[in-house]
């Protein structure tokens, strides 16, 4: 295992962390896409089926497990014990329109016609547009919260990260997956914009604003920051008005 493996690994394990963590401290599950975390757990269930015909290594295992249980968790907490919180009404994402193409594109192109393969092929092909309702949840709210956004800049680094094992990989070991790069750079193009914005302004402790009812990318070319007191005492609030936003920072 080479270090841009491991740390795209820690990244994503950081990623779910994090979420699971704001779940847990604020009792809160707003402004996190159920529908997201959903396909995350079907990718985990697809794609570590093989632990119950090989074992490659203990990391490996303990990974897959850990992969897999954290994110029934965060379904459980979404959907049974933070219920009332989750906001249903914004996370509308038809997820079939990315289930059912993903499901055929399987069948289709895969390195082997088999039920174990099919169903890897899947969760990889899944994986890259998994993220898509939880970005489409922002572009509708307008905002994302700021451990939120770390929670999407973890992800991304972890599969910006995993791009840069595969080309290590394939100069130093000769290996070269093609279904998993090709999703692998669909998935890291979904970041591209946010990655900017979060490094040049989300450390800084910017809040992100996003016009309401635009697709994500466009909004994020158009985004609108505000700067957010670093005391627990503040809040924000946001109103639209005459198209625009109007920021209001109270105490």
């Amino acid at each position: 295992m080479n270090i841009f493996r491991l740390t795209g690994d820690l990244s994503h394990l950081a990623a779910i962390v994090i979420l699971l963590l704001k779940i847990w401290k604020t009792r809160s599950c707003a402004g996190i896409s159920g529908k997201s975390q959903l396909l995350f757990a079907l990718v985990f269930t697809t794609r570590y089926l093989d632990l119950f015909t090989s074992f490659i290594s203990l990391y490996n295992t303990s990974m897959k497990l850990i992969y897999i249980a954290c994110s029934y968790a965060t379904v459980y907490l979404i959907y049974m014990k933070f219920k009332a919180t989750y906001d249903g009404n914004h996370d509308t994402f038809r997820v079939e329109f990315l289930v059912v193409p993903v499901g055929g594109l399987s069948f289709l192109v895969n390195h082997d016609f088999s039920p174990l393969e099919i169903l890897w092929t899947f969760s990889i092909y899944l994986e890259s547009v998994a993220i898509l309702p939880q970005l489409f949840m922002i572009s509708k709210t307008g905002e994302a919260e700021t451990i939120t956004t770390h929670y999407l800049f973890f992800l991304g680094l972890y599969r910006a990260l995993y791009l840069v094992n595969w080309i290590w990989r394939f100069y130093f070991e000769g290996f070269f997956d093609l279904i998993a790069v090709v999703a692998g750079v669909v998935q890291t193009i979904l970041y591209c914009d946010f990655f900017y914005l979060y490094i040049t302004k989300g450390m800084l402790g910017l809040a992100f604003m996003v016009p309401v009812g635009t697709s994500f990318i466009g909004s994020l070319l158009t985004i609108s920051l505000v700067q957010l007191c670093l005391s627990d005492t503040m809040t924000l609030r946001t109103e639209l008005a005459s198209g625009k936003f109007i920021f209001i920072v109270v105490k």
